[in-house]
């Protein structure tokens, strides 16, 4: 999944992708694949999807096992930076040649099934070559938009916070489930006097993170049509975040642009944020110190709001080839070599086969592996609201004035109504 501040930080985890980005792929027919089957009965399909060298090499082995065990179905590739991804899928499913199975996100489901994009693969499903049963936490559930099978979850991630362990030690602060956020921003206080570091690097323009929040108090960020929340309630958030700034319980946000594209935790500017679980192998990579997983801060000491997130595998309505392409999402959500292969690249494992296929040897994983289990365990995570189609137009603008408001270019006034006026354009309201 990409979100606030994680679509950042996806392109710089897969930073070049593009280098390699035209594997096998060639010219086709207005309707996917190579626009029928070969004398031999042989058909092509197109996969797309963003990242770069690492994934495009995993999932290049995954697709060798499945040509192996499907000799008559060939898959020829196509894989891109984020940013770079959309703009070329807008191009070819403006132009009626979208790839026939390509990896998507919820904030696009509603965008492109009202696109008339999408195929809707329950069919495939109620004939048995898609299997929708045996996935964990209920995320057979997580790509279905109004009776519809627009997506199949091939790993989740959940929001957690990121914390530099060593500084939160030396501050006396241990972080356990349920505690408030009242008991959180206590602490970010306690690191700032006791470490001389920011406590947070800032939740200005993390978007699910102030999702969670609205669900803890009875909204959401988006309902089914809209946005689920007043400017009233934006106001608060980041006249919330602006104090934290002020105090120094956040790190200066003009820091934290300085430092880029290296983070703010592995930058020793502040002692943790709030991302996505499966990010955690990025602060390994980057920083010097130990990094570990924190729970989100409540409003009641229960609710979090959580939910478990997922990037899935959707299909184009213009393929030829549906079976086929059912026959692709299911081997790559259900054969355990694949998991072997992919690891937590795409999130962890979303089947069970695949989540016990394989077992991370990192403590690294281990951690987030551990982490979701607490979440289950813990009976805290929830459905998802499903996204509006102009969703992903939101979420990028919030990504955007809420770091333009951070660098004191403008202020929360202005930032609230820009955002809403754009989002209420994304969205039709």
């Amino acid at each position: 999944m990409v979100h606030g501040r994680n679509v950042e930080r996806r392109t710089i985890l897969k930073a070049a992708g593009a280098t390699a980005a035209t594997l096998g792929l060639a010219a086709t027919t207005g309707c996917g694949g190579d626009g029928g089957a070969s004398a031999d009965g042989t058909v092509t399909i197109r996969y797309a999807w963003w990242g770069a060298e690492d994934r495009a090499q995993r999932i290049n082995k995954t697709i060798a096992l499945f040509e192996k065990k499907y000799p008559k179905i060939k898959v020829k590739t196509d894989f891109q930076p984020y940013p770079d991804f959309w703009k070329k899928f807008n191009t070819q499913a403006s132009g009626g040649n979208p790839p026939d199975v390509f990896q998507n996100a919820i904030g696009f489901l509603r965008k492109y099934d009202a696109k008339n994009v999408l195929l809707d693969l329950s069919e495939q499903a109620e004939a048995g070559t898609l299997r929708m049963e045996g996935f964990r936490a209920g995320l057979e559930k997580f790509g279905e938009i109004d009776g519809k099978l627009l997506g199949v979850p091939v790993g989740s991630n959940s929001m957690a916070l990121v914390i530099d362990k060593p500084v939160y030690a030396r501050a006396g602060v241990r972080p356990e489930p349920g505690w408030t956020w009242d008991d959180y921003h206590a602490a970010m206080k306690k690191i700032r006097d006791r470490t001389g570091r920011a406590g947070d690097t800032g939740p200005y323009n993390v978007m699910y993170l102030y999702d969670l929040y609205l669900r803890q108090n009875g909204k959401a960020f988006f309902t089914e049509d809209a946005l689920g929340f007043t400017e009233a309630d934006l106001t608060d958030w980041w006249t919330k975040a602006e104090g934290g700034v002020e105090d120094g319980s956040y790190a200066s946000q003009k820091k934290v642009a300085q430092i880029k594209p290296k983070s703010a935790v592995a930058g020793e500017i502040s002692a943790g944020e709030f991302t996505w679980d499966n990010f955690t192998v990025r602060y390994t990579s980057e920083g010097k110190s130990e990094y570990g997983l924190a729970p989100i801060p409540t409003t009641d000491g229960k609710k979090t709001g959580q939910y478990l997130g997922s990037l899935m595998l959707s299909a184009s309505k213009r393929t030829r080839h549906p079976e086929e392409v059912a026959r692709f999402i299911d081997f790559m959500v259900h054969d355990p070599e694949v998991a072997r292969i992919m690891g937590y690249d795409r999130g962890v494992p979303a089947t069970q086969a695949q989540y016990d296929a394989y077992q991370p040897t990192d403590e690294v994983n281990k951690a987030i592996a551990a982490y979701e289990e607490s979440l289950v365990e813990g009976g805290v995570l929830e459905p998802i609201t499903p996204h509006p189609n102009g969703a992903d137009v939101c979420e990028a603008a919030f990504l955007r004035i809420g770091e333009e408001l951070g660098l004191g270019k403008r202020s929360v006034g202005e930032a609230v109504e820009q955002f809403f006026t754009e989002s209420k354009t994304a969205l039709g309201t």
